[in-house]
């Protein structure tokens, strides 16, 4: 079981159709002939502004995505790990959820400041007190009484 299970579920946004726009784009990189004349990779592009996400999300996202965000607020997930439209259709929407899912993680819990009880603090300077005398001791001269 992960971590986002144990602390609950946490919530993707639900994202309209118009937030998202695909463009097919000529891949980089080895491939022969094919690769000049098809147009396989996939750029996939969210509009952040349109999705309903609260603000710590939002934050956690733009760290997450870093330069793939454009100043425009629009993510930019580009696949083209393989051959097919398809499979990099595929492969840039699993990034996209990933991603989502990784930002809607709820924040850890942060540490509860505590007390020492009476008793820790006087054991503490207990210790103190008698790490002092052994250090006094070392002195060239004899302890003043």
């Amino acid at each position: 079981m992960g971590r986002a299970m144990r602390r609950g579920m946490a919530r993707i946004p639900h994202i309209p159709d118009d937030a998202l726009e695909e463009r097919f784009v000529r891949s980089s990189g080895p491939g022969g002939q094919n690769v000049n004349k098809v147009e396989t990779a996939v750029e996939l592009r969210l509009n952040l502004n349109r999705l309903d996400m609260g603000e710590y999300m939002a934050r956690r996202l733009a760290t997450l995505a870093g330069r793939r965000i454009t100043q425009d607020g629009v993510l930019v997930i580009q696949a083209q790990r393989f051959r097919t439209q398809d499979r990099n259709r595929t492969d840039a929407r699993e990034r996209l959820d990933e991603l989502l899912a990784k930002a809607a993680e709820p924040p850890p819990p942060t540490r509860r400041a505590t007390k020492p009880s009476y008793g820790a603090q006087m054991r503490r300077l207990e210790g103190k007190k008698l790490r002092s005398g052994v250090k006094k001791l070392r002195g060239n001269k004899p302890p003043a009484d």
